[in-house]
């Protein structure tokens, strides 16, 4: 069973069908009240098939944004969903930009200013806060080239120089490029693959990327552009806000705008602080050069057609509301005498139901427990992950989660192909030991504590234990896997450990 079916029914809802009518061009602000669990991802999805243009969705926080992605991408296919992460910069320490994040915020640059087929922006406040390169100075600094294409090796090479690429003799990173015989190798920053290029004479034969790790070819291209680090500061000279970027016509959900606005607010007077406390010798442009606040914000989304979810109404609005009437996901507590009691209730009241399951093998789980206990139980399995699960009457479904039934976390899952090249992958973090040396690239060189379970709000999570310097103790989520290296040290020599907090470390990067 796919999600085809629950789409379907979202999409001859009277409610929806009353949304897009209510979606004109001059349209008023919309409130959406009743959405429950991934019933919002369901809506957006059909929404963005029937609006046939950008749809951006502005969430609370990271973590929300990126569970909401993996729904959408599990609907719709990742060609057609991307994320629109923050830099990870705090406001002027460049050092901390991740470039990673720089690279999808980029690659969402790209597409926007190509005018390729529409697609869903998934993003969050801090995202929103960072200004970008106008399209003018994008096109300006984007070099296109296609299979058949004309153009010297000297020309490739200083054209590279002017967008501050950097000359290496192998590329690893975002910005750098080489050049071998009539072989050129780019690491974009509009792709998380670097590109290869090959010449016959003057003439561009052909085009792929490949893995820097083991040098084999991945996919073919018949043409690609190339980025420079859109947060460079010779860019900085021309910036302008996302909201500004991204096209008019572009629907625009905002999850609980007030309290993004707020944080947002909150960011900008932290930047200004930030500023004021800069070295006066050096040249800084200003937090109104760099960021937006939250009142710029809200006057720019009044300029889109809008849906607030879940924002309180005032008295003097004038935005309609339209009703949902979506229930989360009851809890069960592995109670499956009691999920199957739920689930011939909700078919005796003429509701289907549906189990999403992560994979195959939890589908099968699902089976042998009912059989086990020897009851038919009316359900249908969706092997498809999802965020959490709803019931709606009105809808006739409920849609139960398999990581909700049985209490285990649900970890989300963003696209980082770059990061992953760089940072320690699971399979590595087993072979480690404890005592073994790691980097985080936030808090320096510690010692591997191994792995430990604690408490996150009332939530078991796994996370991974690093000792430094006085016996401080850091514990680093699985989320944050990326941000960790095995630490490779010259000649075998011991590194030193600061302690958590200490200048030595940010002074070092520096």
């Amino acid at each position: 069973m796919s999600v085809g079916h629950i789409r379907d029914v979202f999409s001859q809802a009277p409610v929806f069908r009353e949304l897009q009518e209510s979606l004109t061009p001059n349209s008023a602000k919309i409130q959406l009240k009743g959405l429950t669990g991934s019933a919002l991802s369901f809506l957006i999805a059909e929404s963005f098939r029937v609006a046939k243009s950008h749809v951006l969705v502005l969430v609370h926080d990271k973590e929300e944004a990126a569970y909401l992605l993996n729904d959408l991408e599990s609907f719709l296919g990742e060609e057609h969903v991307l994320f629109y992460p923050d830099s990870y910069r705090r406001p002027y320490e460049i050092e901390q930009t991740d470039n990673a994040n720089v690279l999808l915020r980029a690659e969402v640059l790209s597409r926007i200013s190509t005018a390729k087929k529409p697609v869903i922006l998934v993003s969050y406040p801090e995202a929103l806060f960072e200004q970008v390169v106008t399209r003018s100075a994008i096109q300006k600094n984007t070099l296109k080239l296609a299979i058949g294409d004309t153009l010297s090796l000297d020309f490739l090479n200083e054209t590279l120089f002017e967008y501050h690429f950097r000359r290496v003799d192998f590329v690893s990173e975002p910005g750098e490029f080489s050049v071998r015989g009539g072989i050129v190798d780019v690491f974009s920053f509009s792709h998380d693959e670097p590109y290869r290029i090959e010449f016959f004479g003057d003439d561009v034969e052909s085009i792929r990327t490949f893995d820097v790790a083991s040098q084999r070819s991945i996919e073919k291209k018949s043409q690609i552009s190339l980025l420079p680090n859109v947060a460079d500061k010779m860019l900085l000279e021309s910036r302008e806000p996302f909201l500004t970027y991204i096209p008019e016509q572009t629907l625009v959900f905002a999850q609980r705008p007030q309290l993004c606005l707020a944080k947002l607010n909150d960011l900008y007077n932290k930047a200004g602080e930030a500023f004021k406390n800069l070295s006066s010798e050096l040249k800084h442009a200003s937090p109104e050069q760099l960021f937006v606040n939250g009142n710029q914000v809200r006057e720019q989304l009044n300029q889109f057609r809008l849906i607030q979810i879940d924002e309180p109404v005032s008295e003097n609005e004038t935005s309609s509301v339209l009703h949902w009437d979506i229930k989360p996901q009851p809890a069960f507590n592995k109670h499956f005498e009691l999920l199957i009691d739920t689930l011939e209730d909700n078919h005796l009241r003429g509701m289907k139901n549906y189990i999403f399951c992560a994979s195959q093998q939890q589908a099968q789980r699902f089976h042998d427990i009912f059989d086990e206990i020897g009851r038919k139980v009316p359900y249908t399995t969706v092997v498809t992950p999802l965020y959490q699960g709803f019931q709606s009457e009105n809808l006739g479904i409920c849609c139960y989660t398999d990581h909700q039934i049985f209490e285990r976390y649900h970890r989300f899952h963003l696209r980082n192909g770059y990061a992953k090249k760089q940072s320690l992958s699971l399979k590595e973090l087993n072979k480690l030991e404890v005592g073994d040396y790691v980097t985080h690239i936030d808090h320096g060189i510690g010692k591997f504590g191994g792995l430990q379970k604690i408490d996150v709000e009332g939530k078991m999570q796994e996370a991974i234990k690093l000792i430094y310097g006085d016996r401080d103790i850091l514990y680093v989520s699985i989320h944050s896997l990326h941000k960790i290296a095995k630490y490779n040290g010259k000649d075998g020599a011991v590194p030193k450990i600061y302690k958590l907090g200490s200048a030595a470390w940010k002074n070092l990067k520096q």
